[in-house]
């Protein structure tokens, strides 16, 4: 039987960023030097692919420190953890390795700096997230505020409007964020931004690359977790690019092939926590059924890697 042919443009970049191999790296360079069991405060990185191979391999995933015993390694997530965390962790005389994304690091920094010159932070980010939990947690309750939408900077109830920085979750939507940003440059004037853009290089090339993809695509596949913020993101690019038919799928299982009748091109692409054994196993799937043809849509080329932590280097 003759399958019928499709056009697969795959996107480029795509899968796994920096921060996220650094964090994978570290819990696997955690097990090899001190054995299993190693406890991870709170998913590694938003993918249960991951997540389940980090566990077979002795990792035990925690929401909170207080399910870690104070005789084993424990490990902060690439998010990031209110400062809280590593003062719990030192005030019980436990060995913990931060994984946190540099450039989440770097948004840290810069709050401080900020609320050190007297100014009160607004965070541009989702509640709830453990990123943004992270970032408002080094501040003290009340010093950073916290939007989602344009709509909420006409609420915001601030200290002083002339003393004002913003700051923003890294994997945000760029043209969202451009948004709220606006909003509350017309609101307060003077509040400073960050010295560079904090949404991640990772996030912002992967949506530029959905961005040249989604036009010439009948659909589009995002690989992805359900709780990964950056894949959320993508679906919602790719949709305002043109591509109305844009999905999430965690696995190639997942992947609704009634909803692909009839397609004669399709855009793959995959968050910055998504791993590309199951890019593979997605292109596997749509093979089985269709005669492809692949297409490469590349818009960046990144060569950026970030170093382990000195705890988890080997000597010389």
């Amino acid at each position: 039987m003759t399958k019928p042919p499709l056009t697969l443009y795959l996107a480029a970049p795509r899968g796994f960023c920096a921060g996220v191999d650094r964090a994978i790296k570290i819990v696997e360079m955690a097990l090899q030097k001190w054995g299993a069991p190693v406890y991870v405060r709170h998913e590694i990185v938003h993918n249960k692919y991951v997540v389940d191979d980090l566990r077979a391999k002795g990792a035990v995933f925690v929401e909170e420190l207080d399910e870690c015993p104070d005789d084993r390694p424990v490990i902060f997530s690439a998010h990031g953890v209110p400062k809280s965390v590593p003062a719990a962790a030192a005030e019980r005389q436990m060995l913990y390795v931060d994984a946190t994304c540099p450039l989440v690091s770097k948004v840290h920094i810069e709050a401080e700096r900020h609320a050190d010159a007297g100014l009160q932070i607004v965070m541009i980010g989702h509640a709830g997230h453990p990123e943004t939990i992270g970032t408002m947690g080094q501040l003290p309750e009340g010093e950073v505020l916290l939007v989602e939408t344009p709509a909420d900077v006409a609420t915001l109830n601030v200290r002083d409007p002339g003393k004002l920085a913003f700051v923003t979750q890294t994997t945000l939507s760029v043209d969202d964020t451009a948004d709220i940003v606006a909003a509350l440059q017309a609101r307060f004037p003077a509040i400073r931004g960050p010295h560079k853009e904090d949404i991640c290089y990772a996030t912002t090339n992967r949506q530029e690359a959905v961005k040249a993809m989604a036009p010439n695509a009948d659909a589009m596949l995002v690989v992805g977790a359900p709780n990964s913020s950056n894949s959320k993101r993508l679906v919602e690019v790719g949709r305002r690019a043109g591509c109305a038919y844009s999905q999430l799928v965690q696995r190639a299982t997942d992947i609704d092939w009634r909803a692909l009748d009839g397609i004669r091109s399709l855009g793959i692409t995959a968050g910055a926590s998504a791993p590309e054994i199951l890019v593979n196993e997605v292109i596997d799937a749509l093979k089985s059924r269709y005669d492809v043809t692949v297409e490469t849509i590349e818009t960046a080329t990144e060569n950026v890697e970030f170093k382990v932590p000195r705890v988890m280097r080997q000597p010389a």
